[in-house]
């Protein structure tokens, strides 16, 4: 399958990032006011929306750019040949404004102000290790689906993940320097302060690149045909039009 012009591309990026941070950001601030006095019921409630809206998502914008959503996917994916790294540059500042548009639209949906900074700081030293682990278990399902032919199962497999990670990570698994910038601008239940979003791309991008080293070791020479090399540019036919988040 040849893919998509670049152009095209992008829109998916942008579009599929407005709805993910839309998606958390609306069901954080539903589940604030359906449930006021029980926070392990609004995490359930918020993890349960994110996780169904990802399948959804991927599904939706997965055949025209990959449903990457999330830079350190973008990366990772241009390391292993499977993305241009100008492609990968490119997609990046379209995924952070559609993070930034989504939490936007979901604070005018329900009738707050359109932008409004969030003070939850959320970079303590558990929370900095949570989003190492959170980051390397994301990858390692995209790309282990993708490097063993099961690309078709990406969608249930990250939704079911994410869904998972919000309770057993302390940081709620936020896995995506996107969805960071996008939860600054909305001072609700999924917000997080400017000032912890540095440490926290910092170790999403380290979780990346021990996802690299992680993935070559399991999955060696898996997904390449015959005469292609990991990281030379080239990919296969049918690991080229694997749906990926």
């Amino acid at each position: 399958m040849d893919p998509a012009p670049l152009s095209r591309r992008l829109f998916a990026e942008f579009l599929g990032s407005a709805f993910l941070a839309a998606t958390v950001v609306g069901s954080g601030i539903a589940a604030a006011q359906l449930s006021p006095g029980d926070t392990g019921l609004r995490l359930l409630e918020n993890a349960a929306a994110t996780a169904a809206g990802l399948f959804t998502f991927i599904l939706m914008f997965g055949p025209v750019s990959g449903a990457h959503f999330n830079p350190v996917v973008s990366l990772v994916d241009a390391a292993f040949g499977g993305l241009r790294w100008r492609h990968a540059f490119a997609y990046i500042p379209a995924q952070v404004a559609g993070c930034i548009a989504g939490a936007i639209a979901a604070n005018l949906m329900f009738d707050l102000s359109a932008v409004s900074i969030a003070t939850t700081h959320r970079a303590s030293a558990p929370h900095l290790f949570a989003e190492v682990i959170a980051t390397l278990g994301l990858l390692l399902v995209i790309f282990s689906l993708a490097r063993s032919g099961r690309g078709n199962l990406a969608p249930a497999a990250v939704g079911a993940y994410i869904g998972s990670a919000y309770f057993f990570t302390s940081s709620t698994s936020f896995a995506n320097p996107a969805i960071d910038v996008g939860r600054m601008f909305s001072d609700t239940f999924a917000g997080i302060a400017p000032a912890s979003v540095p440490a926290f791309v910092v170790v999403q991008l380290l979780g990346g690149v021990v996802a690299i080293g992680t993935i070559r070791a399991l999955y060696p020479d898996q997904g390449l045909e015959k005469g292609e090399r990991p990281g030379a540019g080239g990919r296969s036919r049918r690991e080229r039009s694997l749906v990926r988040v």
